[in-house]
């Protein structure tokens, strides 16, 4: 013992007479046994090794253009996109993309089309579309079992539109034939948040990833009113009731909100393992982000209100009111938030909270200062949104509030494009533009008026008068071509 003493304590003690400093720190010392700190790199390479998640990329576009040439156009009358008429015009496109519209261009040597007697616009883009998932012809076996919607949860976030299309869907080519050279692609409208969206040109394809717009922003499908209730609570599920939805919305945000935190903190401080990573969350959390663009189907002003209060209270923005057949009542929703209303022009009473349409809708946000957009939810409708908004414009006009060509065009042309994110890329005949381009037969809002050439990027994707260009899918072999059911 007395040895073990004279081993430990004497150095210490003579230590202390030197330097009394040690000897008063010394009792309070524990070993110094530390781990040195992640160097840098180390740090970097571990955040980059597991990103935030909901930050990730979709699965990447490999669509390529047609074949494509350079095109002038000349002595057409013109609908821009961004509110201007311009008679005996010209446009001129090279390598996809529009480089001049005016008059008396000079082409070059492009490919001269004489539009003399015929309109141009821009390629038309329905923002609401279920081609490729209600597929034509619809069997009863789809109807029975679609892949619409995964209909296991009223909370879908985990899920991708893009899983489920057909691509061989003849929709997609009956609205190329109509004029539509762009299209979203949603899930359906029973679950509450029914996943991610995709936006496609309708191009023949064995893929979908051969159809996806290259870089072009996510939606996300929200639904609020009767679909989700009326489903699940008949199935003895939550939620029975508008409240009950509303308390699925809050407790779902809720929980993106931490783990997005949870993320945010684990990638600013790297120690120790990453956050457990779930599906549903990281599309919520892509919300609260800003990095995916919210489309809510909506029928009622009540409805649209509660979503709004929704989006304010966990800070996120709502891209766009879906259907909105009673829009009309609260225009200033739109105006104040920025929010578009995609609306049909005459559907009514096909259920209760649809009760209130009215044909003036469009106009009457139109006029307001909303941002409008006509849309088809339905692939008869998809061959014909030129139609869809040639009505939605003749009711208002009937109630005095008449707007030109010029104007109706952006419904179904630039507006929409600002919907998908791509109002800088598509929508708009001006140079720099993507040359997404129809030449119509005529007036575009003429039941008369059908679709003779259409170009997506340049490439001539639909020919009215030459078979060449004319595209079939497989549902459409053996059957009279170019005939829509």
């Amino acid at each position: 013992m007395k040895g073990s003493f004279s081993r430990v304590w004497l150095p210490v003690i003579a230590l202390s007479l030197f330097c009394p400093a040690t000897w008063a720190a010394a009792p309070h010392r524990a070993p110094v046994v530390r781990a040195e700190k992640p160097k840098p790199d180390f740090v970097a390479e571990k955040a980059q090794a597991h990103p935030i998640p909901f930050l990730l990329g979709t699965n990447p576009s490999t669509y390529k253009p047609l074949p494509r040439q350079d095109v002038l156009i000349t002595h057409a009358t013109v609908l821009d996109g961004a509110g201007h008429r311009l008679d005996e015009a010209d446009v001129l496109s090279r390598d996809g993309r529009i480089v001049a519209v005016g008059q008396h261009l000079d082409g070059g040597s492009a490919r001269v089309i004489d539009a003399r007697g015929r309109w141009v616009t821009p390629g038309l883009i329905d923002p609401h579309s279920h081609d490729g998932t209600y597929s034509m012809p619809l069997t009863s076996i789809d109807s029975d079992s679609s892949d619409v919607s995964e209909l296991s949860s009223p909370i879908a976030a985990d899920t991708w539109i893009e899983h489920a299309i057909n691509t061989q869907d003849a929709s997609f080519l009956y609205a190329l034939q109509g004029g539509v050279t762009t299209l979203q692609v949603l899930p359906g409208s029973t679950p509450q948040i029914g996943g991610r969206a995709v936006t496609l040109h309708p191009i023949p394809a064995t893929n979908v990833a051969a159809m996806k717009f290259p870089d072009a922003p996510t939606g996300l499908k929200m639904s609020c009113g009767e679909n989700a209730k009326g489903y699940y609570g008949g199935k003895g599920m939550r939620p029975n009731s508008r409240q009950g939805e509303m308390a699925n919305f809050r407790d779902i945000f809720s929980q993106a909100e931490a783990y997005r935190d949870q993320w945010n903190h684990y990638h600013a401080d790297p120690h120790g393992p990453p956050p457990s990573r779930d599906l549903k969350l990281d599309t919520l959390a892509a919300v609260l982000n800003g990095d995916l663009r919210v489309n809510i189907h909506c029928y009622r002003a009540d409805d649209m209100a509660e979503m709004q209060a929704l989006a304010t209270e966990f800070d996120f923005k709502i891209t766009a009111f879906h259907h909105a057949v009673e829009a009309y009542k609260n225009t200033d929703l739109f105006t104040r938030t920025g929010t578009c209303a995609i609306v049909w022009p005459d559907w009514w009473g096909f259920k209760m909270e649809a009760n209130d349409g009215i044909r003036e809708n469009a106009a009457i946000l139109d006029a307001a200062g909303a941002c409008v957009t006509v849309h088809s939810d339905s692939p008869v409708i998809g061959q014909r949104l030129n139609i869809e908004a040639a009505k939605a414009a003749a009711a208002g006009r009937h109630m005095g509030l008449p707007e030109p060509p010029e104007h109706i065009i952006k419904w179904i042309t630039s507006n929409p494009a600002k919907v998908l994110g791509l109002e800088d890329r598509i929508g708009t005949l001006a140079p720099g533009y993507n040359a997404d381009i129809v030449i119509w037969s005529g007036d575009p809002f003429s039941i008369y008026t059908k679709a003779d050439i259409v170009m997506i990027d340049g490439a001539i994707a639909y020919d009215r008068h030459d078979p060449a260009y004319q595209p079939l899918s497989d549902f459409q072999l053996g059957r009279k071509a170019g005939v829509a059911q």
